[in-house]
Parts: C-alpha cells; structure tokens; sequence
C-alpha cells in the first residue's frame, strides 16, 4: 500500500496505548504537535523582543533577562516530572492542563504593567509549557512499534528544531511591525484551537485508564523528597546557567551558591530517585543503552544547534548593524529548509538509511558546517550568512528523527512517558549550557585577543591616517569577531565529539519499504 493511500484511508486500530482511537493518526499528530510547536516558538520569540518589553515595563536590561530566566525555571520544574504526572493525572487530562495555563498565563504576559507581574505570569507560563512537549512525544511514541516511529516522529521534528530556527524571525518581524504584545497574544487562538481539537479528537486509551486506576488503588506513595530535590535542583542549575556570565561567573557568590546548591540537590536526587519504588523522576531508564547513550546526544546536539541558534542574530546585531527584523531573517531560510527536509528524514530514516547512519552523516555535515561559518569576515554578506546557517540546520532534522526513535529501542512501552520526560529536560539543559557557554566564552576570548590586539598600538600609533583612539574600536570589534570565530570552531569540534558516541547506539529491528507504513 502506498504512502498516500494509507494516510487517507479508513482508521484501523493502533497500539493499546496510542491516543488515536478511531481517527487517522497522521491528524492526531498534527493536533497534538500544535501547542507544543506554540510553547517553543514563544521561548525564541521572547528572546528577540526582550529589549522591547523591558524598554515598556521600565526594567533595565539586567533585570529584563529575568522575563527568560523565570520561564526557564519553571519550565525545567516541570519537565523531570512530567512522565510522573502524566501516570497520575491521566495523560490527556495533564496535556489539556498545561496547555490551558500556558494559554491563559500567555494572554496575562502580554497584558502585564509592571516586571513583577511579568515575571510572575511568565512562571506559569513555564509551568504550563514544560508539559507540553513531554506529553505529545508519549503520545506518538505510544502509537507505532519501535521500529516504524520515524517516520511520526518527523511531525514532532518540526515543533523542536523547526521552531527555534523561525522563532527569531517571527519575533523581529512582530516586534517591529506590530507590537511586544502579540508575541504573547498571538498563542491565545492557537491555544484554542490546539485545546479544541484535542478535546474532540484525542482520547485517552483505556489501558492507560487502567494503569491509572491500579496505581491509585495500591496507594500513591508521593514522593515528597524527589519533588522538592527537583525544585532545587533543577531551578538553581536553571538560574546558574542563565546568569552565570551576566554575573560574572564564579566570582560571583551568588553564582557560587547556586553552584554548590545544584551540584549537591542534583547529586542527592540521583541517588535517592534510583531506589524510590514511585519516582517522579525514573532515572533507572538510563539503564537501559539506548536511552541513556540518547539523552547524552540529545543534550549536545541542543548545545550546538541553541548555541548557533543564539550566536548569528547576535553577531549580525551587535556587529554589522542589522536590527532585530534583519537578524531574525538570517535563521529564516535555515527555518525553511528544515521543514522542507523534516518529512524526508522520517520518510528514509530506517526505512532506506539506518538510523545511526544517518545521525553520523548528520553530525559531519553539521561540523563541517560550522568550521565553515568559523571563515566568515565582517565583509559578508546578508545572503552568505543565511546560506551558512541554512547549510547547519538542514542536517537537525537527521539528527533529531533517527535520534528519538533510537532512544525507545528496548524500553518497556509503560515508561515512554517518563522516558519522553528525561529526554525533553535534556535537551533543555542542553540549549541552556549552549547559550550561557556562547556568553562565557565570549567575553573571556573578546579579552583575550583584545589583550593580543593592542599589544601592537602604541599613542603614536596610526592607520590610514587614523590616530590611536580611533582604531581602538577597531581593535574592540575585531576582538568580538575573532571571539565568535572562535565560537563556531568550538561548536564544530562538540559536533565532532558526538559521532564516536552515536557509534554505541543499538540499532532498531530492521524494517523494509514494504509494510513499513505508519499506524498500519
């Protein structure tokens, strides 16, 4: 049977866990992936507009990066926890939660008058849009046996690497042409429309009702200590990532605090999570091969890809002059070509490529890419720059699809919703260490090859006819440059690192064109 006639045909029976039920499962996915493709491209949105909102809520520009920091926070207090409260709530009941509150808190940010109450409304926010994605994967990966997940997995692809690359698009031209206010404004029809279809569509499968039902019988014997060590843990390590630079590292001592209370919340988790009959966080899943060698990948690819998501609308901002609108137009063409290639991925992942292959091919393009993004000069132009950044992500989707559908290989079908937990809060510290490292490192080496550039300017000194004080900032925006150069040969020797680590994946039951159709 061919692709076509098996997306339009009659409905048959999925998996017992899959949220399905009688519809096709192709248009599930579509409406489940909705809010979770809102919730992530909000968080990039946000980042473009962050000066507008604070130049309207009277905040400076420190205290504005609290509108980040507090969703990060709550949205990584959240995510651990998610597979434990999707078994306790009901899958389908915590999807509609999470989503209701991220609507809600969504509409309630754009109208806010103060940065407190931004700050405060952004935390709901997180908290509602930490579950969102967990969820949508559960649901997917419940639908289809191990080995055929690819190809519905690419529908998820488009909300977790599609939608950073547009985001600061979106943002820019929002931003400039209407208002800060719609970037928030804009998930309330969304959201309904999401929350409708979803209500209506999706069901939640009886085996799951079940499980529910028995847990519950047998007496919920809550986890209060994993709760609190998650809180903890998670937010104080959120927070020192976030403001480590801006509070210049460990020379701070409340970066030194946050530091000391992460490592030992976290360390402490890790033990007593292991031997907890009821976890909220099932750290024993990294256990098993594949997952634990997943989740290790999955947070390096989110440094590489949220780092370079980060790093070209700074430099083209802060050193050839573009405004935000500009900036943002540099990721669009990448945005493009990863929804244009999603689909392939799913298509031949597996089905025509071995998944590990294509995630080795995947990492040595992406590398590749990277040192050629470290040849840039200030002379390029707009068109160059967006070819670069296109030539990086049109390898994400082939490394996200092969990637998320090895990581289920061998799990027990009950744990994909705790599984989906721990791998979507790796991928969420993962982009927050991208983005604190591209701050870090930044300055550190804007210092240093300052330091090595006007070792050579003397007051006597001159250029073109220019005295000493007029090349000094010269020697400042070659420094920055050189510093960003840099950046992108260190993200190209990370993606280097990751391919003798993709070598330790199991590979999936083997499968072929035929029969290999999803939801068949």
């Amino acid at each position: 049977m061919n692709d076509a006639a098996e997306i339009t045909r009659p409905a048959k029976p999925y998996l017992p866990r899959s949220p399905a039920g009688n519809y096709n499962l192709w248009m599930v996915a579509f409406m489940v992936s909705i809010a979770p493709f809102m919730e992530v491209l909000d968080t990039t949105i946000a980042t473009v507009s962050l000066t507008h909102i604070g130049g309207s809520l009277a905040a400076s520009q420190e205290e504005s990066t609290w509108i980040l920091t507090s969703y990060l926070v709550s949205n990584s207090l959240v995510l651990p926890i998610s597979g434990w409260l999707q078994m306790v709530i009901g899958r389908k009941r915590f999807y509609m939660i999470s989503l209701v509150c991220f609507t809600i808190s969504s509409v309630a940010c754009a109208f806010s008058t103060s940065l407190s109450m931004m700050i405060v409304f952004r935390i709901f926010q997180g908290i509602g849009g930490g579950g969102l994605a967990p969820a949508t994967q559960s649901m997917l990966s419940d639908s289809v046996v191990p080995e055929k997940r690819a190809q519905i997995f690419s529908v998820l692809g488009l909300t977790i690497v599609a939608a950073p690359a547009i985001g600061p698009f979106v943002g820019g031209w929002i931003t400039d042409n209407i208002s800060w206010h719609w970037i928030f404004l804009i998930n309330l029809p969304v959201g309904m429309l999401a929350g409708t279809l979803v209500a209506i569509f999706i069901s939640e499968p009886p085996l799951l009702v079940q499980e529910r039902k028995e847990l519950l019988k047998a007496g919920l014997k809550l986890d209060y200590l994993g709760l609190i060590l998650v809180a903890i843990g998670f937010g104080c390590l959120q927070i020192f990532l976030d403001k480590f630079q801006e509070d210049d590292g460990f020379s701070s001592p409340f970066i030194l605090l946050m530091f000391c209370i992460w490592v030992s919340a976290l360390s402490l988790l890790a033990v007593w999570e292991w031997q907890h009959p009821q976890p909220v966080m099932n750290l024993r899943l990294l256990k098993f091969r594949n997952f634990g060698v997943g989740c290790v990948i999955m947070f390096l690819m989110a440094v590489v890809f949220f780092a370079s998501t980060q790093m070209l609308p700074q430099l083209t901002q802060s050193l050839l002059g573009y405004n935000s609108e500009t900036a943002g137009d540099v990721l669009a063409l990448g945005g493009i070509l990863t929804v244009l290639v999603m689909p392939i991925s799913g298509f031949i992942c597996g089905r025509y490529v071995p998944a590990k292959i294509l995630l080795l091919a995947a990492f040595a393009e992406i590398s590749f890419s990277m040192f050629l993004q470290s040849g840039m000069t200030l002379e390029m132009t707009f068109q160059n720059i967006a070819w670069l950044r296109g030539a990086t992500v049109i390898a994400m989707p082939f490394v996200f699809v092969p990637i998320t559908a090895l990581c289920y290989v061998g799990l027990p079908p009950k744990n994909n919703g705790e599984a989906s937990a721990l791998m979507n809060q790796m991928r969420n510290i993962g982009s927050s260490f991208g983005v604190s490292a591209i701050g870090t490192i930044l300055a550190w080496r804007s210092q240093f090859h300052h330091a090595r550039l006007a070792e050579s300017i003397t007051p006597y000194s001159s250029l073109h006819g220019m005295t000493a004080s007029q090349i000094a900032p010269l020697v400042q925006t070659q420094a920055v440059f050189m510093s960003y150069i840099d950046l992108f040969r260190i993200a190209g020797f990370v993606a280097l690192l990751v391919i003798p680590v993709v070598l330790l994946l199991k590979s999936p039951p083997k499968m072929g064109a035929q029969g290999a159709s999803v939801g068949h």
